[in-house]
């Protein structure tokens, strides 16, 4: 008894040891985890650093150059408009220089040859004299030209206002800031079929928004790229592959500012939920590549165009958007249904629940009292489904019920869906009359 009581005990303490041990494996991975955490955090602060410090840089280093190249280009300018003041009033000067000294020159001449009549031959003195005085009177010698006084000629000089060092200095000082954190960050990426929703707040209680800017890539080798612009702080990216990681980015811009903001954080957004797509081979329907929207065609053949899949689950939100409208008739439908049925031309059926594009709300082929607005052009149509289990559900029958709230132009339905069987998965279907409406899923 001894030995099996002191057998029991090794046993114990050997499982309370591997308990131990596997316990300070588990906490030494967290802690190591952590470690890593650390290591980004560190370098996520030492790499925006550097940035910042080059952006900086650059940024005053060409304010420098535009600013030298400004005042070189202003002083040009202002050189050149003293060399215009001053030629354009040196130029009359001149012109009453010349007439001044024309004038000298020929008082020269007179003085030289009154000075020869009067000194000369006695016998030619009288004609010389005579001569002398003709010339005089007709050279008018009380005639003098007017030569400007310095108050009415130009003064030239410089008006340099010294506010502008104070200005100037007042506003770079004010240039720029730096701040530890974009004022706006990646808040949830909530998973779609095809599609991811990604949604973003502001961090900044002192920054107003206006437009926020959404940027996602593939791949670290790819760059970004826009793909939303715009007010609102959601939006649905599509045409996302999925088990695939992208990699997004957000930033804004300040109400009343041009410039955009720092980028946010990168962060992963992945989706595993498979794409809805629209089965193929329906005459009436011709479908984008990615066989999520579907058009209505002239073609005469009609029916309703079903999921390539079961690809809607409870829990999910199932979307139509209206692309294009065509011709409205009472036998047009979206919804879903718990499984495809050649030969039918509306979802107005049992084992099914849709919306006709005049509003009309149809359960199991009957329609409700309840209405929702008509379907136009850029309508959205959602369907949110839960499961209300009334009794058991088996493989022979069983009552089963799903909560469905369908939600169109801000306005919606809720009705509760009683089907004869457990419904994992649905089918979600349209059918239109006329051509001309085009309907995206996601």
């Amino acid at each position: 008894m001894e030995a099996a009581a002191a057998e029991a005990e090794v046993r114990l303490l050997l499982q309370e040891a591997r308990e131990s041990i596997e316990a300070a494996r588990s906490y030494r991975r967290e802690l190591q985890q952590r470690l890593r955490g650390l290591h980004q955090a560190r370098e996520q602060i030492k790499d925006s650093a550097t940035l910042t410090r080059d952006v900086l840089e650059q940024h005053f280093s060409d304010l420098k150059g535009t600013l030298k190249k400004l005042l070189d280009e202003r002083l040009m300018s202002l050189l050149q408009e003293v060399d215009v003041i001053e030629q354009e009033s040196i130029k009359p000067l001149d012109e009453c220089q010349k007439l001044i000294e024309h004038g000298v020159s020929t008082a020269d001449d007179l003085l030289r040859e009154g000075e020869s009549a009067v000194d000369g031959d006695v016998g030619q003195q009288n004609e010389k004299l005579c001569n002398f005085t003709k010339k005089a009177l007709h050279i008018q010698l009380d005639s003098l030209p007017e030569v400007p006084s310095l108050v009415d000629v130009p003064c030239l000089s410089a008006q340099l206002d010294d506010c502008l060092l104070t200005i100037l200095k007042n506003q770079i000082f004010r240039h720029g800031t730096v701040a530890s954190r974009p004022p706006v960050q990646l808040e949830e990426f909530v998973e779609k079929p095809g599609g991811i929703l990604v949604r973003w707040c502001k961090v900044d209680e002192d920054f107003i928004p206006q437009d926020y800017r959404l940027q996602y890539r593939k791949s670290a080798a790819s760059p970004f790229e826009d793909v939303y612009v715009g007010s609102e702080s959601e939006f649905m990216v599509l045409h996302i592959d999925p088990h695939v990681d992208y990699q997004f980015r957000v930033c804004a811009r300040g109400d009343g500012r041009q410039e955009w903001s720092p980028w946010s954080v990168p962060q992963i957004g992945r989706t595993t939920l498979v794409p809805h797509e629209w089965t193929t081979g329906l005459e009436g329907y011709s479908l984008s590549s990615r066989r999520n929207i579907a058009l209505r065609n002239d073609s005469q053949s009609c029916g309703v165009l079903y999921s390539k899949a079961p690809t809607y689950f409870c829990g999910q939100t199932l979307t139509f958007r209206i692309e294009t409208v065509g011709q409205p008739d009472r036998r047009d439908s979206l919804g879903v249904c718990v499984e495809q049925r050649n030969g039918d031309d509306s979802l107005q059926r049992d084992q099914a629940v849709c919306i006709s594009t005049n509003g009309a709300v149809f359960v199991n082929g009957k329609e409700m009292t309840n209405q929702l607005p008509a379907v136009t052009s850029g309508s959205t149509v959602t369907f949110d489904m839960e499961v209300v289990q009334l009794g058991p559900c088996s493989n022979e029958g069983g009552n089963f019920k799903l909560r469905v709230t369908i939600s169109s132009n801000n306005r919606e339905v809720v009705f509760d869906w009683v089907l004869d069987q457990c419904c994992g998965s649905l089918y979600f279907g349209c059918s239109f009359s006329y051509p001309g409406w085009k309907v995206l899923v996601f």
